[in-house]
């Protein structure tokens, strides 16, 4: 069994909030999509709005493997002849192999939404399908509202799919729209709807479209596949209106790796969190660490207990194989952690795990912790930690002493200045910089001292700097912790710094980054 995949990124997608995609955007998650795998990509919606539009006139020249493009719009509008109704033949002007429908299902809807007829509504489906299908179209139905229209009409909202499926649809898919449904009332309504449909002897596909507004979007696509659907719409990592559409990197998953479904090859399958994380940074969203499968804490261990079991059974405490789906196994190292903790983080950075140095570095992260350092994310620190812990290490720098002054002068504003005495390789080093702020004269002074003597410090630049207060009842007097984020162009690297003053912690973070980076330069 193969289920087929509807991504609507593109369109449904972009209706949740923080999420603007522009028509370059599109096109590029379009292109990574198709080479992920997906059968189906919506674009958008042609008739509502000028990118869309732009969208399907650049996307007839892009080169699709797989993926067949689908437009999206609605049915006729009431007592207006198909014919005649611009966002129909916007629709068609698309170009695209598939047209995607929706239409009410719900006697609500249609009453008090579209504020006309239910036998209106009914010839406004079946006349809008059977246009496309004369056009050579693909055309999937989207029955809007199904479940909560199948609990208040049963025979109305079964009468909307006939309408759709007599004009020739190829697919009649059910939305949860409200996103409100049960995952056992999913799977009851949907076997019943494919058996109702199929009594005359007619049979058409089923698809499955839900929404998380319950936290059950996944489980309610997985419990319509379970009861016969074979295409399953959704989002990459599920954003959508509201809270969200279905995941569909969660979904595919679930698909392969627990249901036997070849919804996506083995191959496919390794770019998952690829996938997933390349359409965080187009749409510029901070991914879920703990989205399922692909999240950064998806295999991470803490618990010492978990860490032992890992190293000696890794499936003790995994569901799967990270690299099944392109992630990784991560050990964090914390005042939680175990002896395994440390020694598996000594091998990562290859370095000897059976040292004693281990439980020695296992002590002072518990120590430091408890004043506020946090390594769970600062692998940089708790590697220099290790390697200053074994008895040959030899520092590359050392800091003598720092000042930081911060003025507001008459005249010429705010102005930080500071000065730094280093040891470096036995000879002193006494520097002075001014900045915009007390770190980045810091960071300057520092830097003016070391380049002299490691050049590849120039490449090294700070990417990132994060402040956390850690007992804000202690007010201005409350601990902080710094963690910054470095790059060298080619890896990227996270210390950490604790301290009741922000300058102090500021420059532990600081000057582990740099001398991580000449390690590994």
């Amino acid at each position: 069994m193969a289920t087929q995949l509807y991504d609507t990124t593109l369109r449904d997608g972009t209706q949740g909030e923080g999420v603007n995609l522009s028509v370059e955007d599109k096109l590029r998650i379009a292109q990574r999509l198709d080479e992920f795998g997906m059968h189906y990509i919506e674009g958008g919606w042609p008739g509502s709005n000028p990118k869309d539009a732009e969208f399907f006139a650049r996307a007839r020249t892009m080169p699709l493997k797989q993926a067949r493009l689908a437009a999206f719009g609605s049915t006729r509008k009431a007592n207006l002849a198909v014919e005649a109704d611009p966002q129909i033949r916007m629709l068609l002007e698309a170009g695209t192999p598939v047209v995607t429908l929706v239409a009410k299902t719900s006697t609500l809807h249609v009453r008090h939404v579209l504020e006309t007829s239910l036998d209106e509504n009914l010839r406004m489906i079946a006349d809008s399908v059977s246009f496309f299908k004369q056009h050579g179209k693909e055309v999937i139905h989207d029955a809007e509202h199904f479940f909560d229209g199948f609990k208040l009409d049963k025979d109305y909202a079964l009468a909307t799919l006939r309408a759709a499926r007599d004009a020739g649809a190829d697919w009649l898919v059910l939305c949860d729209t409200n996103g409100g449904t049960m995952p056992w009332e999913v799977e009851e309504i949907v076997g019943f709807t494919i058996a109702e449909l199929q009594k005359d002897g007619r049979t058409c596909r089923f698809g499955i479209h839900t929404h998380n507004d319950a936290g059950l979007a996944v489980a309610n696509a997985l419990a319509a596949v379970r009861a016969g659907c074979t295409q399953v719409q959704g989002t990459i990592n599920g954003i959508g209106e509201r809270v969200g559409n279905c995941d569909l990197v969660t979904t595919l998953a679930n698909l392969k790796l627990k249901m036997n479904d070849d919804c996506v090859s083995d191959e496919q399958l390794r770019r998952l969190t690829e996938l997933s994380r390349y359409v965080y940074e187009v749409a510029n969203l901070t991914p879920d660490i703990r989205q399922p499968y692909v999240g950064q804490s998806a295999f991470a261990h803490k618990g010492g207990i978990h860490v032992a079991a890992i190293l000696k059974v890794e499936e003790s405490y995994q569901h799967v194989d990270p690299a099944r789906v392109g992630n990784q196994k991560r050990v964090l190292v914390s005042e939680l952690s175990g002896r395994g903790n440390i020694a598996y983080k000594a091998r990562e950075f290859g370095l000897n795990p059976d040292s004693e140095e281990v439980q020695r570095v296992l002590q002072r992260v518990k120590e430091l912790e408890n004043r506020g350092f946090f390594f769970e994310g600062a692998d940089a620190s708790l590697e220099l930690m290790l390697r200053r812990a074994q008895p040959d290490y030899a520092p590359l720098f050392e800091l003598l002493d720092y000042m930081v002054v911060v003025e507001h002068r008459e005249g010429r504003g705010l102005l930080a200045e500071a000065t730094v005495k280093l040891r470096i390789d036995g000879e002193i080093a006494h520097t002075a910089a001014e900045g915009d702020g007390p770190v980045n004269a810091l960071d300057l002074a520092t830097r003016k001292a070391l380049i002299p003597h490691y050049p590849k410090l120039k490449k090294m630049r700070l990417v990132d700097y994060k402040v956390r207060i850690i007992d804000s009842d202690k007010a201005t007097g409350a601990t902080t912790r710094v963690t910054i984020d470095s790059s060298n162009g080619r890896r990227t690297w996270t210390t950490v710094g604790s301290s009741t003053n922000i300058v102090d912690a500021s420059w532990q973070a600081l000057a582990d980054s740099m001398e991580y980076a000449l390690l590994i330069a």
